[in-house]
Order: C-alpha cells, then sequence, then structure tokens
C-alpha cells in the first residue's frame, strides 16, 4: 500500500488503515499460533483432496425397516470415526437418506484407505436401524456420530447416538472385523436402575493409549473412563466398555459436569467430546468441539460457528483439568465448511496415527467429510 500520498489527512488516514490492517493479521495468527507445548497443534488442512468424502447418488440398499430400497448416503456424509486395521485407515462414518420425517435417516457407513486420503467405500451401510431390541431407540432418526476404539484383545467399540426424533440417546455396539456389528443398547441402562436411558446423551469418547499405531482404551484407577455430553462435557465409568456407569451430582439426579462453556468465548454455547481422548505424556489429551454462542461468545466468529479446542486432563483423576487452551486451534475456512446443511461447522470425531502422521477427520458444514494432518509425534 502506498504511504506517500501528498495529501496529509490522507496519508495518515491510509497509514493508520494499513498498521491497523497489519495488526489483526497478526493476532489471527498468534490465535491459532500460540498453543501450550502439550497440544496437538498446528494441523494442516489436506486441500488437494478434500472433502475426503460427500454424498453419493448411487449407493443403495434395502431397508428392513421400511421394505424398501433407499439411497442411503444421498443427502449428507459426515461426522466419521476413524480406525487403523490391516495397514489401512477405514472410517465408519455418518450418511443420511432423503426420506422419513427426520430430514433424513442417519446410518453408518464403511470406507477404506491405504493412504489416509483417498477411500473406496462400501455399497451398504453397517449399522443401522432394523426391527431389534433398538428400533424404539433408533428409529426413525437413525444412527449418528460414531467414536471407536479397540480393546487390548483387538475388539472395536463403537459409541453412537441413536435418535427416535425426540430423544438422543448413547448406545454401544462391537466387532471384531468393522462389518459385522453386534448392538449392545443404551450405554446407561444398567446404571443407578436405568434412571438415565431416557436423558438425552451424546458424542462418548473412550480414554485410549497409542500402542503400535493402535488406539487401545486403557484403564485408569481399574476402570475404562468416556467423556461424553453435547452441553458440558461429562464423564462415565466402565469395567467391560459396554455397562457404562456417570459421575453424577450429590444430589445424584444429574450428571456432574467435568468443564463447561466460557462466556465470551469461541466455546460459549457447548462443548462436546471430540476424538477418543489420548494418554500422553502431559496427561490425557481430549480434542473437543465448541459452538459460539450467538449473543455472548466470540465477536470475532460467525454466531453458531463450531469450532474445536484442546483440553489437558490428570492421568491419575480424568475428572481433574490440568490445562484448557484459550484459543480454537481449529476453525471452518474453506467453501465446504462454511456452507451446507448446517453452516461454519468443523466437528472433530476421527483421529489416528498411521505413516508417522496423524490424521484428523471432521465433518464440515454437516454436509461432508475432511482431513487434516500432524507431523508431530
Amino acid at each position: 500500500m502506498r504511504t506517500d500520498i501528498p495529501d496529509c489527512p490522507a496519508r495518515d488516514f491510509y497509514r493508520g488503515l494499513y498498521f491497523a490492517i497489519c495488526l489483526m493479521l497478526l493476532c489471527a495468527c498468534a490465535r491459532e499460533q500460540q498453543e501450550p507445548d502439550w497440544t496437538m497443534a498446528p494441523f494442516a488442512k489436506v486441500d488437494a483432496v478434500n472433502p475426503v468424502l460427500g454424498p453419493l447418488d448411487t449407493s443403495s440398499f434395502v431397508c428392513p425397516v421400511r421394505g424398501s430400497v433407499v439411497h442411503w448416503e444421498r443427502k449428507d456424509v459426515f461426522n466419521p470415526a476413524a480406525v487403523v486395521k490391516d495397514g489401512k485407515v477405514f472410517l465408519l462414518y455418518r450418511a443420511e437418506d432423503t426420506v422419513g420425517r427426520h430430514a433424513g435417516t442417519s446410518r453408518i457407513g464403511l470406507a477404506e484407505s491405504t493412504d489416509g486420503l483417498h477411500f473406496v467405500r462400501r455399497p451398504e451401510p453397517v449399522l443401522y436401524p432394523r426391527e431389534d431390541a433398538y428400533i424404539n431407540y433408533e428409529w426413525e432418526g437413525g444412527c449418528e456420530d460414531p467414536r471407536i476404539v479397540e480393546d487390548e484383545s483387538g475388539i472395536y467399540y463403537m459409541t453412537y447416538t441413536a435418535y427416535d426424533g425426540d430423544i438422543a440417546r448413547l448406545l454401544v455396539a462391537s466387532s471384531q472385523d468393522l462389518v459385522s456389528w453386534k448392538k449392545h443398547g443404551a450405554v446407561f441402562r444398567n446404571a443407578y436402575k436405568g434412571k438415565f436411558v431416557n436423558k438425552w446423551t451424546k458424542s462418548g469418547a473412550i480414554i485410549t493409549r497409542l500402542e503400535n499405531g493402535r488406539l487401545v482404551a486403557t484403564r485408569i484407577g481399574g476402570k475404562y473412563w468416556m467423556y461424553f455430553g453435547d452441553t458440558h462435557i461429562f464423564a462415565a465409568t466402565s469395567d467391560n466398555l459396554i455397562d457404562w456407569t456417570p459421575l453424577v451430582t450429590e444430589d445424584g439426579k444429574d450428571f456432574r459436569p467435568i468443564f463447561s462453556p466460557r462466556e465470551g468465548m469461541f466455546d460459549s454455547d457447548l462443548v462436546e467430546p471430540g476424538p477418543p481422548p489420548l494418554i500422553t505424556d502431559k496427561g490425557i489429551l481430549l480434542l473437543y468441539n465448541a459452538r459460539n454462542h450467538p449473543e455472548t461468545g466470540d465477536p470475532d466468529l460467525p454466531a453458531g460457528t463450531y469450532t474445536a479446542g484442546q483440553i489437558l486432563l490428570d492421568p491419575n483423576d480424568p475428572t481433574r483439568v490440568l490445562d484448557r487452551t484459550d484459543e480454537y486451534f481449529f476453525r471452518p475456512t474453506q467453501p465446504y465448511e462454511i456452507t451446507g446443511q448446517v453452516n461454519n461447522v468443523c466437528f472433530l470425531e476421527g483421529l489416528v496415527f498411521f505413516n508417522d502422521t496423524w490424521f484428523l477427520y471432521y465433518g464440515t458444514a454437516d454436509s461432508k467429510i475432511a482431513v487434516a494432518t500432524f507431523a508431530g509425534g
């Protein structure tokens, strides 16, 4: 920009504008670059291949509930879990059709990749509503937003949201091959005489450790731990990765928050677990999703924007927060993240360590799936 304008008032104005713009740019860069040393950042979006998955018109199968052929991933494809198996990356992703009362029924599809970037899909979903013991939970909203871990013997456990059109419930299923899944029902069905089965629950992320490229569910104090929730973030424990007991308030009437939204910040409206948390040498690292409150949030973000933060918890006491980032490390910047079924959304759910690189998979605008990478150890 020129600063040698003859007219002094104009020159001073443009100089001021120039330096103001520079300051804004520097502040914007600082927001996403100055992260504590315990964080996993920065992630670089792989723009050359993104989005890696999107809606597909040609996929069809016979829905066992409707009794007719549906194009099960025609409307939107988003919010994937991820796992490494047999030298490949597998995504278990949410796909919506265009049929029914709830803007489409959700089912879980499966795709695989030899490089983490280019995926081949199975033609039919692998987990979906059917005439079984769980249809009243899953129909007709469907099966949503999976997260996946494996145990030490190699059995996979998927937490997912069942939506009946009124209540979202956190359910769990297990598999040995990622294709055939055994449903186990609501994660809290046996806790406190089932009093929380019909309470709104979502987004179960089980604490893991990295072991030979696998994210393995890990006991702390003799128990498995899971973070969950989509308002505050809560916690639950389990002996078997199937039956979970939530931590509750002193009066036993509600879940006890582990951490909560913060007024005036990027995470002012809600906080929600991202991929399975990871035990590191610094503590338990949780990447979490956050929504900006339209009135009391970060004024530099559009109302309702979904970004992501990071939080560190005590590896000996997973309810104790050690540190938390003040700024988001991931936000919508690309057209497919800004415009879609829900605008301004990056929603993190899948994380794997593959070929000495961390691959982060996330839903974009509740419409497509993208990937970002981090080369740190």
